[in-house]
């Protein structure tokens, strides 16, 4: 491609009221309207006025690509003000959400789980989630810089930021949505709160549908007898990565040398004459009983082990002088077989991709120095992450799947032309648009 005129020759102009850079917000703030989050947003008795309008307008933003407050501005050019009403200036947006405390956060938690249920409910955002759920909590560490944020410390990772636990449902047919939020110091450890942390995703997850086989994994760092005991009283199976301590090796090193399974693992090499897979992965089973010292809450259930040969450093030929292996210990009561439940526990990474997707947009940045503020910046990506979603999800099976940035480049951000004829408003889209058809079906779902 190349410019059919010199650039001497091109003239521009920033005068055309009628242009909108992001008309995918239509249909998905239609889709928000209609499963009620501003007038869930109503309830908020935060001190500033039209909370609900304001909690729309942040939403519209991390929609449409905002990673701060500043770029909230984004909102606020062409003809959105014909498309949209209740757009409010970035400093306007700062000083509400500035003026959270804790409380406030909270009601703004309840804001976010009421739409995410409202959204299973009106969209196929959770398929099969009446037959098998999962639920993953992780925690994340997001840098922050300077001196003016609250809460900023030293954690785990050695850098210094705030810590953000995130709380995912999805199922073997659906996409990871957003359960949950919470935003903490930056110096406190990962299992710190998780015990009613989880228990309110799980929650939320019965909200969703979430009546059949529900399993919570997490890895290593919420191995503690509270977790363990929520997930329990929830009516849920647990699935967490055990830690290597003196009691589970003795566990691992119980088990007979024939119990242990060959399994098809990552750049494992099939063998025709061996009729299987050549790879030094194996998968065994035992019981054991975890949290001994809590004798109130010691749980006995199935402690299931992968190992993988250990192998020589890298650029040796020479075999290892001493044979071992490296062992990944998963203590869980799913009812799951052993196979099944190993691949179902190495699938709690998909929260990872989560984390991911939001430090690629709205979590780029938190953006305010308060960290009430932060907090409920956090919230509010949660919804815009759902919202996301399932907009995908009524846009084509592609889009069920894509990742939200995928989303937001072809379905929200499409630049668009105001008409108005007969008081009727006209959007008139960019010719031979490659995803007109999912873009005509997330309209036509919500109209």
């Amino acid at each position: 491609m190349q410019l059919s005129h010199t650039l001497s020759a091109t003239s521009v102009l920033f005068d055309d009221p009628n242009l909108v850079s992001s008309a995918g917000l239509v249909p998905v703030l239609a889709l928000a309207d209609r499963c009620g989050l501003c007038s869930a947003a109503a309830s908020l008795t935060v001190p500033s006025p039209n909370a609900s309008v304001k909690v729309s307008a942040v939403v519209a933003g991390m929609l449409a690509g905002a990673d701060s407050i500043d770029d909230l501005d984004r909102l606020r050019h062409g003809g959105m003000g014909r498309l949209f009403g209740g757009i409010r200036a970035p400093s306007t947006l700062g000083t509400f959400l500035r003026s959270f405390t804790f409380g406030h956060v909270k009601q703004l938690d309840t804001v976010a789980a009421t739409v995410l249920v409202n959204l299973a409910q009106h969209t196929p955002l959770l398929r099969d989630v009446d037959r098998l759920c999962w639920v993953d909590v992780d925690d994340t560490v997001k840098q922050t810089y300077g001196y003016a944020k609250e809460g900023a410390g030293y954690g785990y990772t050695g850098i210094k930021g705030l810590n953000a636990l995130v709380g995912v449902l999805s199922t073997p047919t659906s996409a990871p949505v957003i359960a949950a939020t919470r935003l903490r110091k930056g110096s406190t450890s990962s299992p710190r709160g998780a015990a009613s942390f989880v228990a309110a995703t799980l929650a939320t997850a019965k909200r969703c549908g979430a009546s059949g086989l529900v399993v919570a994994r997490l890895d290593s760092a919420f191995y503690v007898a509270d977790v363990v005991a929520a997930i329990g009283r929830a009516g849920a199976r647990f699935s967490i990565t055990a830690r290597l301590n003196a009691s589970v090796r003795a566990a691992i090193a119980g088990i007979d040398e024939q119990a242990w399974t060959p399994i098809h693992y990552p750049n494992a090499i099939w063998d025709d004459q061996a009729g299987g897979w050549v790879s030094d992965a194996e998968v065994a089973e035992t019981r054991y009983t975890g949290f001994t010292s809590r004798k109130d809450k010691a749980v006995t259930a199935r402690l299931i082990v992968r190992r993988v040969k250990l192998l020589p450093p890298a650029g040796k030929a020479q075999p290892a002088l001493v044979e071992g292996h490296r062992h990944h210990a998963v203590f869980t009561n799913t009812p799951l077989p052993m196979l099944q439940a190993e691949t179902s526990h190495r699938g709690h990474a998909i929260v990872e991709h989560v984390i991911a997707d939001l430090k690629n947009a709205p979590l780029t940045h938190l953006p305010s120095g308060k960290f009430a503020a932060n907090a409920a910046w956090l919230t509010l990506a949660g919804i815009a992450h759902n919202l996301t979603r399932a907009a995908g999800c009524l846009a084509s099976r592609f889009h069920a799947t894509a990742r939200p940035a995928t989303i937001r480049d072809q379905l929200i951000n499409i630049p668009a032309r105001i008409a108005t004829s007969a008081r009727r408003l006209t959007l008139h889209l960019p010719t031979d648009w490659r995803w007109e058809h999912p873009w005509r079906a997330l309209t036509a779902a919500v109209s």
